[in-house]
This record gives C-alpha cells, sequence and structure tokens, in this order.
C-alpha cells in the first residue's frame, strides 16, 4: 500500500506576481507607482516582500530605496508599492531601477505564518521603474512617417496627432503647415497653418485638418503636413522623414473600405440586374421569333428529324394561330421585375381573350337564335375551359398522380367562381351604391318581381341587380353532376387504384360517363331555359 503525499501546488493557495514588466514615471511626479496582483483564492491573509535595486538609476540620488512588505487582505486582489523619486534637476537620459519580490507568506487570524497553506510568486518576479527626465524641452514628432484618413460622405474633421517626449519641461510651440500633393487645398481638405502649443508636461497634442467631402471609390490623394519652427529649447525628431529641419507626415486619403463594400455591393446588383435584362430581351426577342415560324423554328436536319420536322396539319394550325401568337408575344418573359409584369401582362392578355370569346359567343348565340343562358353554358364554357382542358392533360401525363391533373380543373372553376364573378359584381355593387338617381334604373326595376329584398316596389334602394332566370336550376343540375362525377372518382380508385387511366375498357367508360354527364347537364339545362314563362323568341 502507497500512502500518497500531499505536494507543495496543493497547498499553494494564491499567486503573487507584478501587474506590468514595466513601470514609467516622469522625474517630477513625485513617487513611482508598482502594482502587484494576487490570482488565487482571495479568502486568505497573504504578504510578500519588495526591495528595490539600481539599475542606471541610484538609490538615495534619484529614488529613495525600500525594503519593506506588501499585505493583501481577504478579498483584495492588487495592492500598490509606492516609491519615492528625487528630481534633481539636472539633464539626464532617462533612467531606471528595479523592484523584486520575495518570500511569499500566507498569515493566520493570529498574525503567524500558515505553515499549511501557501503563496507563489508568478512569472512576473521583478519589475523596472523608468525615470523619464522632465527637465529637457523634449522632442517633437509625429506618431510615424505615414497616415491614412477614410473619405466620408460629409465633411469631417481628422485629428492629427503629434507627440512630445524626451522631456517635458516648460511651455513650447511648434509650428505647422499643410500643403498640397495630388490632393488639392480647397477641393480635397481645407489649407491651415499655425503654430502648436504645449504647456508643462503636456506630451500630446493634435493638429485637426478639414477633409472635404469628395465621393471617391479607388483614387487615392496625398497631401502633406509639416512641423518646423520649434521654439522653447523643443526639437524635432532626426529620426522622421525631413531630419532636424522638420518633420515630414504623408496623408493620404482614400475610400472608407465599407463604402467601397457597399458600392461594389450595389454595382454587382445592376451588373447582375442589367444581365437579367440582356437575357430578358434576348428571350422576348425569341418569342416573337418562334411565334412566326411553325413549331417554334425548329430546325428540320435537327436530330430528331421524325418528331420536329413540321407536317401538313403544323402549317395549317400555324396560319390560323400566328395572329393570337404575336399577340400573346408582347408578354414579356419572368426576368423582368421578378415575373410580376409577366403576370400582370399575362392577366390583361386573359381579360383580353375572355371579353372577345364572351362578346363572340354572345354574337354566334344571337345569329343562332340562343338565349344567353344557353351561349354561356356552351360556346363560352368551352372556350374558357377547354385551355384548361389540355392543362390538365399535360399535367396528367407528366405526373404519376392525378392531383395535378384534378386540382386544375377544381381551381380554374374556383378563380371563375370566386374571382371572375366575385371581382366585377363588388365593383359594380360599389358604383351602384355610390350612384345618383338612374332613370333606366327605376324604369326596369323599381316595379319589377321578385326585388322586394330592395325594399317595395315604388319606394326600392337603387342597386345592382342581376336576374337570376334559370340559374338556380342549372346550378342545381350541375352539383347533381359534379356529385356524380366525385362518386365515379372514388369509386375508380377504389377498383383501379387510381382516378385517372387504369385498363382500356374502364378508362373508356369513364370517359364516355363524364362526356354524358356534360351532355344531359347542356341538354337539361337549356331545355329548362327554353321552357320559361314567355320562352324564347329570335326576333
Amino acid at each position: 500500500k502507497v500512502v500518497p503525499f500531499e505536494t507543495v501546488e496543493d497547498t499553494v493557495v494564491c499567486t503573487l506576481e507584478f501587474k506590468n514588466d514595466t513601470f514609467p514615471v516622469l522625474e517630477n511626479a513625485g513617487e513611482a507607482v508598482a502594482r502587484v496582483v494576487r490570482k488565487g483564492k482571495t479568502d486568505t491573509f497573504c504578504r510578500v516582500r519588495y526591495i528595490t535595486s539600481d539599475g542606471n538609476a541610484v538609490a538615495r540620488k534619484d529614488y529613495v530605496p525600500q525594503d519593506d512588505w506588501l499585505d493583501f487582505p481577504e478579498g483584495v486582489t492588487e495592492g500598490t508599492i509606492r516609491v519615492p523619486i528625487i528630481d534633481n534637476q539636472s539633464l539626464h537620459d532617462d533612467k531606471d531601477f528595479f523592484i523584486s519580490l520575495s518570500i511569499p507568506q500566507v498569515l493566520q487570524a493570529n498574525g503567524e505564518v500558515d505553515k499549511e497553506l501557501k503563496a507563489d510568486i508568478g512569472p512576473r518576479i521583478k519589475t523596472s521603474v523608468v525615470i523619464i527626465d522632465d527637465d529637457d524641452a523634449g522632442v517633437v514628432s509625429f506618431e510615424k512617417d505615414e497616415h491614412t484618413i477614410y473619405q466620408r460622405d460629409e465633411e469631417f474633421v481628422a485629428p492629427i496627432v503629434v507627440k512630445r517626449k524626451v522631456g517635458g519641461c516648460g511651455k513650447v510651440s511648434v509650428a505647422y503647415s499643410l500643403e498640397g500633393d495630388s490632393a488639392i487645398p480647397g477641393r480635397d481638405f481645407v489649407a491651415a497653418e499655425g503654430r502648436l502649443d504645449f504647456d508643462h508636461n503636456e506630451m500630446q497634442a493634435k493638429i485637426e485638418v478639414t477633409i472635404k467631402a469628395v465621393p471617391r471609390y479607388e483614387t487615392k490623394d496625398r497631401f502633406r503636413v509639416l512641423l518646423f519652427d520649434p521654439q522653447g529649447g523643443l526639437k524635432l525628431d532626426t529620426h522622421m522623414d525631413g531630419g532636424s529641419q522638420r518633420n515630414i507626415l504623408t496623408v493620404t486619403i482614400e475610400a472608407d473600405p465599407e463604402s467601397r463594400q457597399r458600392v461594389d455591393r450595389v454595382w454587382n446588383l445592376l451588373q447582375a440586374k442589367w444581365q437579367r435584362s440582356k437575357v430578358g430581351q434576348a428571350n422576348w426577342a425569341s418569342q416573337f421569333k418562334e411565334a412566326l415560324y411553325v413549331n417554334g423554328g425548329q430546325s428540320d436536319d435537327d436530330d430528331e428529324e421524325d418528331s420536329d420536322t413540321p407536317r401538313l396539319w403544323d402549317y395549317i394550325g400555324h396560319g390560323i394561330t400566328v395572329p393570337w401568337k404575336l399577340l400573346f408575344a408582347l408578354v414579356p418573359p419572368t426576368d423582368f421585375c421578378g415575373g410580376w409584369l409577366c403576370f400582370y401582362v399575362a392577366l390583361l392578355m386573359i381579360g383580353f381573350v375572355t371579353m372577345l370569346i364572351n362578346d363572340l359567343a354572345a354574337l354566334l348565340g344571337c345569329v343562332m337564335c340562343l338565349p344567353d343562358e344557353i351561349t354561356a353554358i356552351t360556346f363560352v364554357a368551352m372556350g374558357t375551359s377547354l385551355p384548361d382542358t389540355f392543362a390538365s392533360k399535360t399535367a396528367a401525363e407528366q405526373d404519376p398522380y392525378a392531383d395535378a391533373s384534378i386540382g386544375n380543373v377544381t381551381g380554374s372553376n374556383s378563380v371563375n367562381v370566386f374571382l371572375g364573378l366575385g371581382l366585377p359584381w363588388m365593383i359594380a355593387s360599389i358604383y351602384w351604391a355610390g350612384k345618383g338617381y338612374d332613370e333606366v334604373w327605376q324604369a326596369r326595376y323599381q316595379f319589377a318581381s321578385g326585388l322586394d329584398f330592395l325594399g317595395p316596389a315604388g319606394r326600392r334602394t337603387q342597386g345592382f341587380v342581376v336576374e337570376a332566370g334559370s340559374l338556380s336550376f342549372s346550378v342545381a343540375i350541375f352539383a347533381c353532376c359534379a356529385t356524380v362525377c366525385l362518386v365515379l372518382l372514388q369509386t375508380r380508385r377504389i377498383l383501379y387504384g387510381g382516378e385517372l387511366g387504369g385498363p382500356a375498357r374502364p378508362k373508356w367508360v369513364s370517359s364516355g360517363l363524364l362526356c354524358g354527364l356534360w351532355l344531359f347537364y347542356i341538354g337539361i339545362s337549356s331545355w329548362k331555359s327554353l321552357s320559361e314563362e314567355g320562352g324564347f323568341s329570335c326576333r
């Protein structure tokens, strides 16, 4: 059996070390301050010994030597060592001395050293204190030889920092001026000159340069800021651009990276839209080409010659439909306005064609001595529904299920009923509700039968009126036929596993039944319309 022993690391409760490697102090500051930090547990009382030692600074000549203890009561994580500095009023280089830490201890409540709990010293066991001579006026210079200013959308003031070092005694000044290069005074910046003043022990000042609001993207312009004629014992930094006679700071004005990125994003967006516009124009031109040529202009020597070569019926159909093809080629492709322009223009075209079919069907019914009710359920319905029929056929051929095919039919009829009837009736109702007295309406509907919902005869409120005629009977017959159709679809699903397709004979039987329902609906509705009171006469 091995008994484990307690290591030193197990009993160390805190670590003490200097906060920084170097602590600078002006010679006339009176004292140097060095900070010691405690890491680890803070629920004990710790202390550490500190002692000063000479560097090129000499004890009792440049500073007062120290040898003492720094205490850390419970909860305290930072302590301060203060060393008095002697101002000798003589010109000299910067000097330094050192402070070292040793003998970290953990104390008990009675003040005795705890023999079980330990404190340790961290990596920063020693620090240097730099005494900066303040008896010289100092050296003045820019932070570096070059400086970049980023352009803004509005005029603004950019500060140029000038630093004073190696001394800070007395009030001094230095002259400055702005000199143009590719940046022109008055256009890119405001020309300025003057003197920059430093108070006693003031180590930094700023030159304020006004930058004009100039649009920039890739261009960069430069100007220079000059320091010269130092006074009060001040000297120029000989290591900077310009040497001891003058210091030169080259300032570059360039576009702000974020602004450039915004411009790039806008430019890329415009380029993308322009490319889409070019593609859209090409697609629009190809629509007219396809409208003018048989089968859309497919070549006779394509790979699939048998299927692409126009036949006699293709030429006949093209001759009949070419005016309509050219008309609908005016519909812009979806490349413009995200497809919305195509959508609205297509709606206008559909409305135009619907209106044309309605008028032509009404004229045909008049010539054939057919009432409007029969014309509506035959010629008008066929003219507006045949495109849906071919669309449903295409959907049935391209989709493994009947959802798209049947959904197209129900969706199309829903649009026809709810939007095709509801929207114009709503507009007409609003129109007649706001219209004043109308003699034609009063003569036609004020004493007509079946309009009691508008009020008693003679005092009826003027409104939009559509006489039903045989509509209710027609809708009832349609509902019965639709019910039979739904029963047929459900029966096909049970017997053959789907609404469409299946064995040939049931398929033809279903098709014949559906066509028979259509003929039955037309026949019964036409009979009802012709047998109305007063019948129908063609004059």
